[in-house]
């Protein structure tokens, strides 16, 4: 498979789902894991299996080439993280100038343990929705950590792997752009419906972006990122 197939990193959010359409324009199969790590927003994980199969039957030809999905428990991240991720807690800036929505640790161990996972199914290309653009300054969702980090599993598992990010130079109003460019009016129809990008489980409230809170910095960025986006459609 190698350089054909590709797994992606798929919470369900806006950024994953567009990176998982990103893939399936660019790889002839496409497999897909998700992380249960006690995550307050849990929710998240009930919206993954929808999300693919709203995908496939909207998509045929991506259908045809999506692949496996995978969901790997990880509550020891959750026992050892006090954050407003994992524990009932206000969102705010703590000491170290980082929001205590940070899970340290959190993408390097998602891209090892799905390394280690595509190992052994022949993958060698990983792709995550991390950017440092519209970002709330987190020091793993930067170029130069992921690449490193692609160096050294690829040294650590004497195989050449690559972390491929379409996200990393593109703000929240450029994904919703890539959005409409990869699969039109469908495609962001299926984002706003059924995405969860919220830190909190709140999917009662309907806005013009999607479900959510509206007060997370998550939120705020989603909206951010519609209203600038829908400003330059005009």
């Amino acid at each position: 498979m190698g350089a054909t197939t590709s797994l992606v990193l798929f919470s369900a959010g806006q950024d994953s789902t567009v990176c998982l359409a990103w893939a399936l324009e660019r790889f002839a199969r496409v497999e897909t894991i998700g992380f249960a790590y006690g995550q307050r927003h849990s929710v998240e994980m009930a919206q993954r299996p929808l999300i693919r199969a709203k995908l496939a039957e909207g998509f045929p030809t991506w259908a045809a080439r999506l692949g496996e999905d995978h969901v790997l428990e990880l509550a020891a991240l959750s026992a050892m993280s006090d954050t407003a991720l994992t524990r009932q807690a206000e969102f705010q800036m703590t000491a170290t100038g980082l929001p205590n929505t940070f899970v340290p640790g959190r993408n390097l161990l998602f891209f090892t343990y799905a390394a280690a996972l595509a190992y052994g199914r022949g993958i060698r290309t990983l792709v995550g929705g991390m950017c440092e653009t519209d970002f709330s300054g987190y020091p793993d969702c930067r170029n130069d950590t992921l690449q490193t980090l692609a160096k050294a599993i690829s040294l650590g598992m004497a195989a050449q792997f690559a972390i491929e990010t379409p996200l990393m130079r593109t703000d929240k109003a450029g994904t919703w752009a890539m959005a409409q460019r990869l699969g039109g009016a469908p495609l962001v129809d299926l984002i706003v419906e059924h995405t969860h990008s919220c830190y909190t489980p709140e999917r009662t409230t309907r806005r013009a972006w999607g479900y959510g809170c509206g007060r997370c910095p998550a939120c705020a960025l989603r909206q951010k990122g519609w209203e600038k986006w829908q400003i330059g459609k005009t």
